[in-house]
Parts: structure tokens; C-alpha cells; sequence
């Protein structure tokens, strides 16, 4: 009986050793499997990780974000110094989308709008090397007498035009207000940051509608509507 017990024994602890070696070896691979796996999982996720980082740029310390290719960097109006050089640009200013939206002014700012909606017709200026956009703009209104208010914003390294010939920002609702565009591009930074060059072309337009309505909308969402 004894004898009997013992080989049931020995059986069962030889069976016993075997499963747990068996157990060991799958617990074994497991990780091994997993580690392949999570490896993998994140050789993968590097590649789209590090293209969106790429595609994605910071703004600039003026809150600028990148300007499209092709088109003018801003320039830093304290580092440009101006010369002697006369170089000829074009500059207008027009009010036309109020002709459109009069319901939105108030009642003592109707008789502002021109018939034709311009402030300032097409002319041709003279400014020199160096010069940016609110600088002609300023010379312009102070010869042709026409009102202008701005502010200097540090933030924006810009000067912030707040009204032209008495129409100013939100006179025409939340989303009113002056932008510029040179060469039929509405830049996505301040006036005083565009630096003009020999037979550039200045737009200034009112927009009621944060530059959709003038072809201006996504310069405005980025910030260059002043």
C-alpha cells in the first residue's frame, strides 16, 4: 500500500513539474511578446508625433504665425533705419462696405461715408528705403487732411490704427474695423512691420464682417486686421 501511495506520489509531483515548467515557459514568452509589441506601438506613433511638431510652428514673439511662402517677412521697424532713396508706392483708403451696412453705424456717423466709398482715392506717393506701411499712411492722411488715430502696441511691435476720417473699430458692429493689404495680400502682421518696396500697392478697406467681406478673413483670425 505504502509502495502503491509513493509511485502515486512520485507521478503526481513529476506531472506537477512538468505543468509548472510548461507555465513558466508561456509566462516567459508573454512579455517578451508584449515588449515586441509596445516597441512596435511606439516606433509607430513617432513618425506622425514628429511630423505634426513640424508641421506645426510657433508664433513669433510678436504673436505672428508663419507668413505663407513666398510673401514678405515682417521687419522690425526699431532695427530699420530709413535712407535717402525716393522709391513710389500707390495708396487708397475706402470705406465702400459701409454703403452696404449703414443700419449697423449710428445715425451721426452716416454722413461720413462717401457716395463712392473712398476716403482716398488711388494716388501715387513718394516714401523712402526703409519706410513700412504706416509710415505712408500717416504722411498720406496728414497731406490730404484726412483724420487718423492709432495707438502703439508693444504686444504687436505695431502701431494700431483705431480710425480713419472718424469711422473707427466696432462703429459698424463687433467685427469692424481697419485692415490693409499690399499687392492684394492682406499680411498676416502690423503696419509698421510691412516694409514697402518700389511700386508696392496700399489698400486700406473697412471690413463689418472681420475681413470676410473683403477678401481679408483669415489675415484677420491671425491677428492682422490693424
Amino acid at each position: 500500500m505504502k509502495k502503491k501511495i509513493s509511485k502515486y506520489l512520485l507521478l503526481f509531483c513529476m506531472m506537477c513539474v512538468l505543468l509548472f515548467a510548461f507555465g513558466c515557459g508561456k509566462t516567459a514568452s508573454e512579455p517578451t511578446a508584449k515588449t515586441t509589441i509596445v516597441q512596435t506601438a511606439e516606433e509607430e506613433s513617432e513618425e506622425p508625433i514628429e511630423e505634426a511638431a513640424q508641421e506645426t510652428q510657433e508664433k513669433d514673439i510678436y504673436q505672428t504665425e508663419p507668413v505663407p511662402e513666398g510673401k514678405p517677412q515682417p521687419v522690425e521697424p526699431q532695427k530699420t533705419e530709413v535712407g535717402e532713396e525716393a522709391l513710389h508706392c500707390t495708396i487708397s483708403i475706402s470705406c465702400a462696405t459701409l454703403l452696404e451696412n449703414q443700419d449697423l453705424l449710428d445715425s451721426a456717423k452716416l454722413g461720413l461715408i462717401p457716395s463712392d466709398g473712398w476716403v482716398l482715392q488711388p494716388m501715387e506717393v513718394t516714401f523712402y528705403e526703409g519706410e513700412n506701411v504706416f509710415h505712408v499712411l500717416q504722411r498720406a492722411c496728414k497731406q490730404q487732411k484726412i483724420h487718423l488715430e492709432f495707438m502703439d502696441m508693444p504686444l504687436y511691435n505695431s502701431a494700431y490704427i483705431e480710425g480713419i476720417h472718424n469711422l473707427y473699430e466696432f462703429d459698424a458692429g463687433d467685427l469692424s474695423g481697419w485692415m490693409y493689404k499690399v499687392n492684394d495680400w492682406f499680411p498676416n502682421y502690423g503696419c509698421s512691420r510691412y516694409q514697402l518696396e518700389d511700386d508696392d500697392v496700399i489698400e486700406w478697406v473697412y471690413t463689418c464682417d472681420l475681413g470676410n467681406d473683403v477678401g481679408g478673413g483669415y489675415s484677420a483670425r491671425n491677428g492682422a486686421t490693424k
